[in-house]
Formats: structure tokens, sequence, C-alpha cells
């Protein structure tokens, strides 16, 4: 079984730090060509800013909630590699959420920044995914790759708005491949617990007790590396999971497996 991508060209979001950098990377080791987009035009140079002209990275800043950034994004993605084969949504926000507080609006921030980028930017590159697909081929036209997280199969208040977006994505994921199926698009997403990216490593440094509570309570008893995250989106992305639409892979070490009430159930 073959993942390989090699001559494909992916657009990846969140691609100045993070998981959405580590996928970025990724995919452009792999072979594929990649238009990293990110609002910080700062971190995006600071990463990925030395990259050659003529090598298989470019880079695109500006804000994506908006619909002519995401409309000149593709513009300069075609214009860079000719065409757009993978859209990974890998831009994401964290918030904590105030549920009696009436001013709070982290719902319907993380919803805007979470769930409606992410859709505008799905709808905005299946159009173009449909115009350069040849109708007289019967071969998968493009694949589109949402990350979630299982922060939606849990109940934790202080993470409500987040929860509630990570929720709609997956939802929208299955509309989408539905949707899209005709058009030989494919459309999948990957809900996932706890990944050691710079951020997640820093914060377990200054907190001994909440990395061992982590793998405490992670079945396979550790936090997984992005690469393990990113591999999984290079095997979306390549034909070899041609028949896959509407998934949402989980990769948690088995942490929604365990029951939240320690007491037994009867």
């Amino acid at each position: 079984m073959s993942f390989s991508i090699s001559g494909k060209t992916a657009i990846v979001t969140g691609a100045a730090n993070g998981i959405g950098l580590s996928i970025a990377r990724h995919l452009a080791n792999a072979g594929a060509n990649v238009m990293c987009a990110d609002a910080d035009e700062k971190m995006l140079m600071e990463e990925l800013g030395d990259e050659p002209d003529d090598g298989n990275i470019r880079t695109f800043a500006g804000d994506l909630r908006q619909r002519l950034t995401i409309a000149n994004l593709i513009s300069a993605t075609i214009d860079a590699f000719d065409q757009v084969d993978i859209l990974v949504n890998a831009s994401r926000q964290v918030m904590t959420t105030d549920a009696l507080d009436v001013e709070d609006t982290s719902v319907e921030t993380l919803l805007d920044h979470n769930l409606m980028t992410a859709l505008h930017l799905t709808r905005a590159v299946s159009r173009r995914m449909i115009k350069q697909a040849d109708p007289e081929s019967k071969a998968q036209v493009g694949s589109i790759i949402n990350l979630s997280s299982t922060a939606c199969k849990q109940t934790r208040p202080e993470l409500m708005g987040y929860a509630i977006a990570a929720s709609a994505v997956q939802q929208m994921t299955r509309s989408m491949a539905l949707s899209l199926a005709q058009h030989r698009i494919r459309v999948n997403a990957i809900s996932f617990g706890s990944v050691m990216s710079a951020s997640l490593r820093a914060a377990v440094a200054e907190n001994r007790e909440w990395r061992d509570d982590i793998r405490n309570n992670t079945p396979l008893g550790r936090i997984a590396s992005p690469n393990e995250l990113c591999e999984a989106v290079q095997f979306l992305a390549a034909d070899s999971s041609g028949f896959m639409t509407g998934e949402i892979m989980v990769i948690d070490g088995g942490r929604t497996l365990l029951d939240a009430v320690s007491a037994p159930a009867h």
C-alpha cells in the first residue's frame, strides 16, 4: 500500500506554528507542494521565510475569516503550483468558556475561527478542485482533512466552546463528505487528544503533575508525537485511503475509551 503524495499540492492552514507547521513540513518532505497559510505573518516568515522560491513550500499570510483572503490564497496556490489537491484545515484556536458570564463571547469566537473558516475554505477549495478535474477520469479529485478534538467526547465546562466547535467540525465533515462524493472529493477528519506540540511541551515542562495526569488518563500511557498525527494526515491525503470519506479518525491513545466516572457502572 502506497501513501505517496509526491507531486500533489496541499494547502495547510495554521502553518506558522505547532501542529499545522509540523503537518506542512511533513507533507513537503513527502514530496508534496505545500502552501502554508496563517494569519501570523511574522511567525510564518520566521519559520518558513527562508524557503527557496523555487522549492516546494510557499507561504501566505492573511486573515482567512475573510472571503477575499480565501480567494487570494487559492489564487496564490494556483499561481505557484497550478493546482490544489489537498486541503488541511489545521488552524484551530483554544479558549476557555465561562458558562455564566453573559459577556463571554468565546463560543462565537471559536465557532467563527474553528468551524466557519474551515467551512468557507472547504467550499472555495472544492470549487477549484471540481474546476480542474478531468470529467473523463474516475481518479480521485481531492482530499480535504479537518482537524477536530476528542474534547467533543468529554464534558469539561471550561472547554465548552472548544468542544462545541470540535463537534460541529465533525458534523460538517460528514455532511460535506456526502455533498462532495459525487465530485470524487473526499472529506475526513482527525479527532486527536494530547499531541506533544511546542506549546504542550512548554506547558508540561512547567507542570509535571499535568503531564503525569495526561499519561495516567491515556491507556497507552504517553503523549503522541506530532509525527504520528502527520502520518495520519498523509494517509488521508493519499490515494491509498481512496475509499474513505466522512470518517472521523481518532488518535488519542485510547483516552476516549475510558469512563469519565470512576464509580462502577450498574
